[in-house]
């Protein structure tokens, strides 16, 4: 099996289109998503301990997952890793198709996927770490199921049917998980976060190597279904974005509008029948999550690519094209860590309350300068 790529940095010159044909906004949106995944989100954290003020706990309030049902920024991180996966599947299979064929992207599909699990696998312990952890559930795993069904969907259906695909997904599992009630129950409990509902049951009795006492996982297996539809949303943005018959400004409009009109969608199904949970990944979160993510991927590409103002969003670049790699470096390295070493005891007593958040920084400084250093060495991983 061959290995993964490096990319000449040449393809990302700064101010121009990538000779690669990649999207400048797309890579900054990714790096953004990053950011937050790299240490920002302990910055956020830092700053709600050292300030008791409203504004300073509303900020760290966003940076902590909800318990079930609701939604804030720090839901939005994972599907718009996803989102943007599907996006790029658009920008990647259409040339491997031109050029090797159904056969050939094929074999790039389950290449991909299989390396994406085993690098899930292995940054979340692996084997090593059975029977405490499991080696099926993770972000990266969720990433690879998700990019393989969604390519082989993209390979041999047309437009109407994706969208017969997605639709069918976010109805099906509605249907399934509001109104039939695991084995063992006489009713459905989506709001309370302890069933009973299908997802949990599934979870408490087949996802493989849980954890001592897990009954259920963010990314468990029936939550799978509706991911794909999250990923399936960011395809069918790729497939505007690349539509070369539709202007810049329709499609921003397009995007900003059909997001707004996604996440209104969201949140009302939410409150009539199918709460917005992410750890369940409900339908209505899909659309809440997917229509926040178009309206990020309009504004992105509003101002990066067709006003033309990059410079803000260098560090996201640096990040975003090498998302891969400095999630797996951060398995390894401990970069909050490393900043407490570099700049914490007295050093960060000079800051009094807002030590830990000078550490945050100083972590995040270090992971974004390593990002920086991989850009310019041309240090690209690819699978």
């Amino acid at each position: 099996m061959a290995g993964p790529a490096v990319t000449s940095k040449t393809e990302f010159a700064s101010g121009a289109q990538p000779r690669s044909g990649r999207i400048v906004s797309i890579d900054a949106l990714r790096g953004f998503d990053m950011f937050w995944i790299i240490g920002a989100d302990e910055i956020a954290r830092g700053l709600g301990k050292a300030n008791e003020s409203g504004w300073a706990q509303a900020v760290a309030a966003q940076l902590k997952h909800v318990r079930w049902e609701g939604f804030v920024f720090y839901d939005l991180i994972f599907p718009l890793f996803v989102f943007l996966l599907g996006m790029g599947i658009v920008f990647s299979l259409d040339k491997i198709i031109a050029k090797d064929g159904l056969w050939g992207a094929h074999k790039r599909i389950f290449r991909r996927f299989l390396l994406l699990f085993l690098f899930g696998a292995l940054y979340d312990e692996g084997f090593i770490g059975l029977p405490d952890e499991s080696p099926f559930s993770g972000v990266l795993q969720r990433l690879a199921w998700c990019y393989l069904f969604t390519s082989l969907l993209y390979c041999h259906l047309g437009r109407k049917t994706l969208a017969g695909v997605l639709f069918t997904l976010l109805l099906g599992y509605w249907l399934l998980v509001a109104f039939v009630p695991p084995p063992g129950a006489d009713h459905v409990d989506l709001r309370s976060g302890d069933g009973p509902h299908l997802p949990l049951y599934i979870d408490e009795h087949y996802l493989p190597f849980k954890e001592a006492g897990q009954k259920s996982d963010p990314e468990g297996l029936m939550s799978t279904i509706p991911a794909v539809a999250s990923c399936l949303l960011g395809l069918f943005a790729g497939l505007l974005l690349m539509n070369q018959q539709v202007e810049a400004r329709k499609k921003i409009l397009i995007f900003l509008g059909a997001g707004a009109m996604m996440v209104v969608l969201g949140y009302t199904w939410g409150w009539l029948s199918f709460p917005v949970v992410k750890r369940i990944w409900s339908s209505s979160y899909v659309l809440v999550a997917g229509g926040y993510s178009a309206i990020l991927v309009g504004l992105f590409y509003l101002v990066v690519d067709h006003l033309g103002y990059r410079q803000w969003a260098t560090p996201f670049i640096w990040i975003g094209v090498n998302p891969l790699t400095l999630y797996l470096l951060s398995a390894v390295v401990d970069f909050h860590d490393l900043g407490g070493r570099l700049a914490g005891g007295p050093v960060a007593g000079l800051f009094g309350t807002y030590g830990e958040l000078w550490v945050a920084l100083v972590g995040l400084v270090l992971i974004i300068l390593v990002a920086r250093f991989f850009y310019k060495k041309g240090i690209f991983l690819r699978v």
